[in-house]
């Protein structure tokens, strides 16, 4: 869902990736295993959020703040984080949209869940249901480019949209591949500061048409040409949250459509 105001908190942007498919051991479900999900439109709101679905009647949901208090992580070698089970009127539409068994969680409180790896110095350590850092930052020049490369190569497959590598913060201005220089930088964007961690290493989720949920070769197969490192396939920044520890509320930092992005020394 676009927006045009964010609040920034030390897990990411207000209300991103807070709810999560499992599986009936707590583990979380995607597109990997399921793309009939990019049919899905999950729209978040304050106090819940709202599901939709080819074929399914719109189910609203309140957060469950008393709901089953259970654990669920993302990636099998992710610590467990403790969540409240969205119930079973959620739990059914999933198991008809997806034919098997599912349970929709909410994350409720964000700073139980910590990435089980060192964060750079003054980063914030929690972590959403996101599934590296709370931020991927992509640039409109890098995507230009990469479709320039698409069509040089004679795919049938381009230009892909942006939305295929589902970026929470999309920058315009930039030279192509300016993001992979703020790799252990510090950023300003509008009222928050964040961290470039490193480029983001690209999965097969990538290939699938957000649209239609077909998979394809692209983009792994250009940017194994152009964008590979060892075995990584490179496009976008991921983000960390500057730990805001003893200086005023985070209520006040946000990010804008507009706002000027700062690279810092």
């Amino acid at each position: 869902m676009d927006r045009d105001t964010a609040r920034v908190e030390p897990w990411g942007l207000e209300g991103d990736r807070r709810w999560l498919i499992v599986d009936e051991h707590g583990l979380g479900l995607s597109q990997h295993q399921h793309p009939e999900l990019v049919t899905m439109r999950a729209v978040s709101r304050p106090g819940g959020l709202t599901l939709d679905a080819p074929g399914l009647s719109t189910l609203d949901l309140a957060e469950p703040i008393d709901g089953e208090a259970i654990e669920a992580r993302v990636y099998r070698d992710r610590p467990p984080a403790p969540v409240r089970a969205a119930g079973p009127e959620a739990d059914d539409w999933l198991a008809q949209l997806l034919g098997s068994t599912a349970r929709l969680v909410w994350l409720g409180e964000p700073a139980g869940s910590v990435v089980p790896w060192r964060v750079p110095d003054g980063s914030s350590a929690e972590i959403s249901f996101a599934d590296g850092t709370p931020l991927l930052l992509t640039t409109t020049a890098s995507l230009d480019a990469f479709n320039g490369w698409l069509l040089e190569s004679g795919s049938d497959e381009g230009p892909l949209p942006m939305a295929r590598f589902r970026p929470n913060v999309v920058v315009s201005g930039a030279e192509p591949w300016a993001e992979a220089d703020w790799v252990g930088r510090w950023i300003r964007i509008g009222g928050a500061e964040f961290h470039g961690v490193g480029e983001c290493a690209r999965c097969v989720v990538a290939t699938i048409d957000q649209e239609t949920g077909e998979r394809g070769r692209e983009p792994l197969r250009t940017l194994a040409t152009h964008r590979k490192a060892g075995q990584e396939l490179l496009f976008g920044l991921q983000l960390t949250v500057r730990d805001e520890a003893g200086e005023p509320s985070p209520d006040g930092r946000t990010v804008s459509v507009g706002d000027t992005v700062e690279v810092l020394d």
